[in-house]
């Protein structure tokens, strides 16, 4: 597959996957039993690891060191920051208070990933 190809289904994950912890976020705040059903669980799942594979095809085939990128490595190390706090809305966090805190949070975190992946800056304020 080429650059191009990855890059778009790339960004294409990027924004269901946006969307899907949205939803499933809204659904947390209401308090639905959607938010457990299996779908809302397993379509995030598969849409990550499309994500992820995306983002590695990309590297492999445009022959990119993230180490050699200092906002490559921002984005990288913010999506360790963006699960966790993910995981605490979604999941662990034992009061509805916790889990809005930690669902804002990640959608803060979330927003820097994309502003860094747009301006190319570690900074991108």
């Amino acid at each position: 597959m080429s650059y191009l190809v990855f890059k778009h289904l790339h960004l294409t994950c990027v924004g269901l996957s946006a969307a899907l912890f949205l939803v499933r976020g809204l659904l947390m705040l209401w308090r639905s039993e959607a938010l457990r059903a299996r779908w809302a669980r397993v379509l995030s799942h598969v849409v990550d690891t499309v994500l992820l594979s995306a983002a590695i095809g990309m590297l492999v085939v445009g022959r990119v060191n993230p180490l050699d990128q200092p906002w490559l490595l921002a984005k990288i190390g913010a999506l360790p920051v963006y699960v966790g706090l993910g995981t605490v809305a979604l999941k662990r966090g034992r009061t509805r208070g916790i889990r809005l805190a930690a669902w804002l949070a990640a959608l803060a975190v979330l927003l820097y990933i994309v502003s860094v992946a747009l301006t190319k800056q570690v900074w991108p304020l």
